[in-house]
């Protein structure tokens, strides 16, 4: 023989300087629950080892983040019940949960890249992600919110926007809106081709945001389509995305190269609840081990082309890389 491939996967050492994919803190963007209240730590039970926490918590979570070397948050809150309406209007509040976190965290850790969900269902007493007229979630009132929500989030410190909604326009709606404001260093990072996919469900379980009917079908993508990530991509990049992203991240593998293939900006893929829920629950009955297999589908997703993943095992991964 005149090749053997063994020849490079012979030792550790040649191993490490041969792999094609490299994982590092920077690849992460870590996910933050935030709840009303004081010294609130509360796992969620569908996510073991995850916690919702009060702001104080939350600003001491990310102080221990950005020394491990994790650059970058991305915040949910808990919205209480008896503030939730058709209309978000606890999303446009300016002393409302979230424009209070950002705040928090950006004084706390100034070089912390601050990341917002913008989206409806926390704030939605119907848990959609829109305004509900009769049984549709309507697209055009919604995207005004989402722009205004938005402005409210730059107004309070945040870096980047991340809509997670889903529906037609909102991209241009909201980059204009920031424009208007004079938010012109405020970055969007797109869900492009977010999924109907049943792995949200923990998630869904730590904001209280499930849908009080029907699905979200009508907005989130099928997923037996793949062209069709790739249209509500490239559409998002011509309204003025900065970074794209899928969502789920393991089961759409297929769909994130796809994606790096085609356009030019930065991709990232949310590794959901639902995967690391597996994950763990595979783990404690002793049928997978769970560090290699959080290394293992962390590596997973950045080969197939993400640049920035954001998952619920960012310091998990990154005490085993400095292992």
């Amino acid at each position: 023989m005149i090749r053997r491939n063994r020849i490079l996967r012979n030792t550790p050492a040649i191993r490490a300087m041969v792999a094609e994919t490299i994982l590092t803190p920077n690849d992460f963007i870590a996910p933050l629950f935030i709840t009303e209240g004081k010294g609130v730590k509360e796992e969620i039970s569908s996510m073991p080892g995850y916690f919702r926490h009060s702001l104080d918590g939350t600003v001491q979570e990310v102080k221990e983040l950005w020394a491990m070397g994790i650059k970058s948050v991305l915040l949910f809150i808990k919205c209480a019940d008896e503030l939730k309406d058709n209309k978000g209007t606890e999303a446009l509040n300016p002393d409302g949960l979230m424009q209070r976190a950002i705040k928090a965290v950006k004084d706390a850790v100034p070089g912390m890249v601050v990341m917002t969900d913008v989206a409806l269902d926390p704030f939605s007493s119907y848990g959609h992600d829109g305004i509900v007229e009769g049984e549709e979630i309507v697209n055009d009132a919604t995207v005004e919110v989402l722009a205004q929500m938005s402005v409210s989030h730059a107004q309070a410190g945040a870096d980047i926007i991340a809509p997670s909604d889903m529906m037609d326009g909102r991209i241009l709606a909201i980059r204009e809106a920031l424009e208007e404001n004079n938010f012109t260093k405020t970055g969007i990072m797109a869900y492009s081709a977010k999924y109907a996919s049943c792995f949200y469900g923990p998630f869904r379980d730590a904001l209280d945001s499930a849908p009080g009917f029907g699905d979200k079908k009508t907005y989130q993508m099928d997923f037996a389509n793949a062209r069709e990530a790739l249209r509500e991509t490239l559409m998002d990049v011509d309204e003025g995305a900065d970074i794209v992203m899928v969502k789920p991240a393991m089961a759409y593998l297929d769909i994130i190269r796809l994606i790096k293939d085609s356009v030019t900006l930065p991709v990232s893929a949310y590794h959901v609840s639902g995967e690391y829920a597996m994950i763990k629950a595979a783990a404690k009955m002793g049928w997978i081990n769970e560090e290699k297999a959080i290394i293992e589908s962390l590596t997973s997703i950045k080969r197939a082309g993400a640049d920035l993943i954001a998952t619920y095992f960012a310091k998990d991964a990154v005490r085993l890389l400095n292992q």
